[in-house]
């Protein structure tokens, strides 16, 4: 079901899942190109839930998906600001809310006062920062605006076909996900994790894609953590 929600920069829209009573697993995409990749994967992942009797939702952030507001004029404190707004949908109906997030969008949820945070291969925002960089000299080796402009200006700078904001770079090197997260990870990550299972990172491929039998495993852990967190 395709719904909304409103948060202090106007109204976003927001897909939901499952009952409508009970707790809720509300979700944030990785940044970027990345969400493109993973978004099948995602929705996949809450469909399971929802037929497991968990509800699930996937709001738009500002600045991402089919937001209204430019890419170049989000930040990561608005989209933390209006995840913590998604969340809160469900908290005033008395239901418990767990973040679900996905490689950036782990830094997404840290405002927002769930009853718990589930990651998926979450990362430091420095180095998604790198990775951008990395992008950007890629295509174009001679690149000489992407470090210096980072600490200030209102020139929106060209990474990988978006434009983004001085701003919002200025603030991934310190971004962090929350911390006492649930974190489950690749077999082949060697970052320390709860959980680690066989799969593929989606989020490395050229096109949009999915893996049902990984959504499965993370869909069966979601839940039995769930369960764990409210009995």
């Amino acid at each position: 079901m395709i719904d909304s929600y409103d948060w202090a920069g106007g109204r976003e829209a927001m897909m939901r899942f499952g009952p409508d009573t009970g707790p809720v697993v509300v979700a944030a995409l990785p940044l970027f190109e990345e969400a493109n990749r993973t978004r099948s994967f995602v929705v996949t992942i809450l469909r399971l839930l929802a037929a497991r009797g968990i509800a699930g939702a996937l709001p738009d952030l500002p600045g991402q998906g089919e937001s209204m507001l430019p890419t170049h004029r989000t930040s990561l404190l608005k989209m933390q600001d209006a995840f913590n707004f998604a969340c809160d949908t469900f908290d005033r109906d008395g239901r418990a809310c767990y973040a679900l997030g996905i490689r950036s969008g782990a830094l997404l949820d840290t405002l927002a006062p769930v009853a718990g945070r589930w990651h998926f291969a979450p990362m430091l925002g420095e180095k998604l920062l790198r990775e951008l960089k990395r992008t950007a000299i890629a295509a174009d080796p001679q690149r000489t605006d992407l470090d210096a402009p980072i600490l200030g200006g209102d020139t929106p700078i060209e990474i990988a076909g978006n434009l983004l904001s001085p701003a919002l770079l200025a603030e991934l090197p310190t971004a962090r996900p929350a911390p006492h997260a649930r974190i489950v990870r690749l077999v082949t990550d060697s970052a320390d994790a709860v959980l680690k299972v066989e799969g593929s990172p989606l989020w490395r491929r050229a096109e949009p894609d999915n893996d049902p039998a990984l959504a499965t495993l993370l869909a069966d852990d979601i839940a039995a953590w769930i369960r764990a967190c409210a009995s």
